[in-house]
């Protein structure tokens, strides 16, 4: 165990090309069982009727929100563990750890307080309307057990941090495929409904921390050392994780709001019908977006130790190797969802009470498909400003791309040009590819500044 401690340690401060692909393979499948559980959750619930798969997209934006906690804690601690590293400094990768599972308690005891006491009018601003019933039986066990999810986030990151990716595919492996087999015993041979699809991924998440934590604690055989006597409590450690930390849920949050947004408007322009088909076609596109993220996620380590170890190189070739990688893969699966767009939609309509879904959903689908490939170089830029800490950066895209870009031309093609529903659709294309070159502009600009920072501090001079 000890040669392949050292061996992920090896990969993660060598080539960063070998870097990101071995740590993105993992990451992609990981994200793929993540994405497929929550499908099953919505090709089960629509079994349900169109009144239920609206109230899981109305929840789907505040689940996002708590998705967002675990990985901003994660994002943040995984920023900073990975730049210890980079800086050969043992110690400080374990106190930045601790601190990350520190966090991940506080904070989600905080918010399932703050979520569980305003569930109601918080649906009702969003319009869930008659689906409101649905929406509150699916999202008060969700949230109520918040910190099975956000402590799952962090101790994932933690493994991903030191390049141990087969552990952390497996613990999400667990949570995948125990909720998609518990999904329809729980929704219909218990006849519990909406509130079976919850419970189903409650207990699937709780299944995953349990194993991760005994990997952390049980076995102990990571590089990283997460015993108590290591945590020492540091207000510096506490800032730096969330200065990435806060950013990054900021910008779950941002996407949450861009989702209510979109909702709204598909509600004033076709009715909660046009939310069912958004929420089912939106499931399709993350989908295909899976091994971007898995891209972005290595990217936020890879950039982490280059930065550390001031090897403006190695984040430069991290960035430029990741975009292109992620605009080839884009590509290819834009045309398989392009072609394919009618057989993907009768998935969502297997029973009569959904029938009527398939030909909208893939006619959204033949939309959306261009918003895959108008993703990779601003998400790209985004995670490589997370891995060096400056996860306010990524916030201000993340905010000009979605909340701003997106819901502004979504809202002038629709409403203004009186294109309807696929105004909102190709709104949100434009938004994205537009919000996403500015951001990667910005990120080739401070890896110039990097670069120039660190030939004159670092480079040893000549006599």
């Amino acid at each position: 165990m000890a040669s392949e401690k050292s061996k992920n340690i090896e990969m993660i401060t060598g080539d960063p090309k070998k870097a990101i692909i071995k740590l993105a393979i993992p990451m992609m499948l990981s994200m793929l069982l993540i994405m497929l559980y929550n499908l099953a959750d919505s090709i089960w619930v629509a079994g349900l009727g169109s009144d239920a798969l609206a109230a899981i997209g109305f929840i789907t934006p505040l689940f996002m929100v708590l998705i967002g906690l675990g990985n901003g804690i994660g994002a943040g601690a995984n920023s900073l563990i990975a730049r210890n590293i980079g800086a050969n400094d043992h110690k400080g990768a374990n106190n930045a750890a601790l601190h990350g599972v520190v966090l991940s308690l506080i904070v989600s005891l905080i918010f399932t307080v703050l979520i569980e006491a305003f569930m109601v009018p918080i649906l009702q601003f969003m319009g869930a309307g008659e689906t409101i019933g649905y929406a509150m039986d699916y999202s008060y066990i969700i949230f109520g057990f918040l910190f099975v999810f956000v402590y799952s986030g962090v101790a994932s990151a933690i493994f991903r941090s030191e390049g141990d990716m087969r552990r952390a595919t497996i613990a999400i492996a667990v949570t995948a495929i125990m909720n998609i087999i518990l999904d329809p015993i729980f929704i219909y041979i218990l006849n519990f409904g909406i509130s079976g699809a919850a419970w189903a991924t409650v207990i699937s998440a709780i299944a995953s921390c349990v194993v991760m934590s005994y990997w952390i604690w049980g076995k102990k055989d990571m590089y990283l050392d997460l015993s108590l006597k290591n945590f020492k409590y540091s207000s510096r450690i506490m800032i730096d994780t969330l200065q990435v930390a806060i950013p990054s849920t900021l910008e779950n949050i941002v996407f949450s709001a861009l989702a209510i947004i979109i909702n709204s408007m598909l509600v004033l322009a076709a009715g909660t019908m046009a939310v069912a088909v958004y929420t089912a076609s939106m499931r399709i596109v993350q989908m295909c977006m899976i091994p971007l993220l898995g891209l972005g996620t290595a990217v936020l380590t890879v950039a982490g130790v280059a930065y550390g170890a001031h090897n403006y190189k190695n984040l430069k070739t991290a960035h430029s190797y990741s975009i292109k990688v992620g605009f080839a893969i884009s590509i290819a699966l834009g045309i398989v969802m392009y072609v394919f767009s009618n057989q993907i939609a009768t998935i969502f309509a297997y029973t009569s009470a959904s029938a009527s879904l398939a030909p909208q959903i893939a006619a959204a689908l033949s939309v959306l498909t261009l918003f895959v490939l108008a993703i990779p170089h601003g998400m790209m830029s985004s995670m490589m400003f997370q891995g060096v800490g400056k996860g306010t950066y990524s916030l201000i895209i993340t905010l000009a791309r979605s909340l701003i870009l997106e819901s502004v031309f979504a809202y002038i093609f629709c409403f203004m040009f009186g294109w309807g529903v696929t105004g909102i659709y190709a709104g949100v294309v434009l938004g994205c590819f537009v919000g996403g070159t500015l951001g990667y502009l910005w990120a080739k600009f401070f890896i110039r500044k990097f670069k120039q920072i660190s030939i004159r501090k670092y480079t040893p001079q000549k006599e």
